[in-house]
């Protein structure tokens, strides 16, 4: 198959090669170049995959990534077994549209609680670019740890999207909870919306460099299989914590049922300009108290910056705005890693200039500098 594709004005010219140990050495630098390879129809290969884990190499859950992708590209892949720390990923043709379902335990070939989310943020912004809408269901954890939980992707990345013009809708079907898993998670993708076949990206650009006042807090605590006393006790903590900052808190407890026990806290704090969610997950001999103690800390520490994006929103943030029609601004309390790292792959794609200011807070500039045509990648 020939790397030679040229997409909308991008042409892979030869394959992308990544160490995945640079920077902060995770998953993310996996999926990022996934969800680019996708869109730009350009071959990679990564090595030292994960080398920064304690667990190196391909889990469960970048398993699911890597052939949820593959399947929606028709691509060639080699290296995608658990454990391997190197992967070769060829695309054969544009995202297609389409209803897809994926099991990350199923994919996996094991039993797995990977993270459910992780699959549908490699596959979303691929699928969106396309005209015609699609529908993707992936089974797997929706609330564990080291990744997203369904809260933040539905209360936080999906309205920023929508926000820039994507549309994207996501259901909570089932929970899936560290170590079982089999959560489940449906996603509406309105792919590329109707016009002239030339016109340029429509993803909106973002201007945000303040929130304004805080105008609520909410969420919910919740817990599966355990008595209801655990959920009560993290709202009741939590609602407490958060009183006099002159904005109304409304912290619901809940029981749910689930393939195993879990527990977990919620919060999305709205602003006049932007919302931003904060979570802590429960475990066993961890005391409800201190659940709600670390979620409400995440809050004040990001309300303390005044920044008007979440730690943990602005680095996902990057690969659409990279995308978008013009140029992107925000800032963010400080530069994580994620965020450093995310900004290097983009920048190994070529199709974006991003500058992270060494301010308080950090001010993030984002200059798109090619884009796809979507019309001509479905032709």
């Amino acid at each position: 198959m020939s790397n030679n594709h040229e997409i909308g004005g991008l042409t892979a010219e030869s394959m992308l090669i990544l160490d995945g140990s640079h920077g902060e050495g995770g998953g993310q630098i996996l999926r990022t170049a996934l969800s680019l390879a996708a869109i730009t129809r350009r071959a990679v290969r990564i090595f030292n995959i994960r080398a920064a884990r304690s667990n190196p190499g391909l889990a469960p859950q970048h398993l699911s990534a890597v052939r949820a992708v593959a399947t929606v590209t028709g691509a060639a892949v080699s290296g995608a077994e658990r454990g391997s720390i190197e992967l070769t990923f060829m695309p054969d043709h544009a995202p297609r549209p389409g209803h897809y379902r994926f099991d990350v335990a199923e994919l996996a070939g094991t039993g797995s609680a990977g993270s459910a989310i992780l699959v549908l943020q490699a596959v979303l912004l691929p699928l969106a670019l396309p005209r015609g809408a699609s529908t993707v269901i992936v089974r797997g954890g929706t609330h564990v740890a080291w990744s997203p939980p369904y809260d933040h992707f539905a209360d936080a990345y999906l309205p920023a999207l929508r926000a820039l013009g994507v549309p994207a809708e996501a259901e909570l079907m089932r929970w899936g909870w560290y170590p079982v898993g089999e959560g489940e998670v449906i996603c509406h993708i309105g792919g590329r919306p109707n016009g002239p076949g030339d016109q340029p990206s429509w993803i909106r650009p973002m201007a945000a460099l303040s929130r304004g006042a805080l105008k609520r807090i909410g969420g919910r605590a919740v817990a599966a299989n355990l008595p209801a006393h655990i959920p009560q006790r993290m709202a009741d903590r939590a609602a407490v914590a958060l009183r006099g900052l002159g904005a109304p808190v409304d912290i619901r407890a809940e029981r749910v049922t689930a393939a195993c026990p879990g527990a977990g806290i919620f919060l999305r704090a709205e602003y006049d300009t932007s919302a931003a969610t904060f979570s802590a997950l429960g475990q066993l001999g961890k005391p409800s108290e201190v659940v709600a103690d670390q979620a409400v800390e995440a809050f004040r520490a990001h309300h303390a910056s005044e920044a008007a994006i979440e730690l943990h929103l602005a680095d996902q943030l990057l690969l659409p705005l990279a995308l978008a029609a013009g140029p992107s601004v925000f800032t963010v309390s400080h530069p994580t890693s994620h965020l450093t790292t995310n900004a290097w792959v983009l920048g190994q794609f070529g199709i974006a200039d991003i500058v992270i200011e060494s301010t308080e807070p950090c001010r993030v500039s984002i200059k798109p500098k090619q884009q796809p045509t979507p019309d001509r990648q479905t032709q």
